[in-house]
């Protein structure tokens, strides 16, 4: 019980430290999936930059049509905008990267309860084979 706790909290901080890579994996993900990177170069596409909600995808409606905006001022000082096509291919990136991160945090909760199957005394534990 004590190991599956311990298992618990060592996924929880390796979660936790994938945090701060969350940015760069996002913003990598946008690009592969078609996002094009807009440096905010000038006064006037800073201030522009800033006035977005920050670090999550908006949709706006252009003259030249749809976009998805995804605004990044802390960190790269850029913004990420891409059309329908990309907004889909980024969440079919997305959904194929949850699943991958739901089947490895599975497969290490399973070892981790696979290391704990033979209590204190393990295999040679009497009465183990009745």
């Amino acid at each position: 019980m004590i190991d599956r706790k311990i298992a618990a909290f060592a996924g929880l901080a390796a979660l936790a430290g994938c945090a701060s890579f969350g940015a760069q994996e996002k913003e990598g993900q946008l690009s592969a999936a078609g996002f094009v990177r807009l440096q905010a170069d000038t006064p006037a596409r800073v201030a522009k930059l800033q006035a977005l909600p920050q670090n999550t995808i908006v949709f706006a409606q252009r003259k030249s049509g749809p976009v998805y905006i995804y605004a990044d001022a802390a960190g790269c000082n850029c913004a990420f905008v891409g059309t329908p096509a990309a907004w889909q291919q980024y969440q079919q990136i997305r959904a194929a990267n949850n699943i991958a991160q739901m089947q490895e945090t599975t497969a290490e909760l399973n070892m981790a309860a696979a290391e704990d199957w033979g209590g204190a005394w393990g295999p040679m534990a009497p009465g183990w084979y009745y």
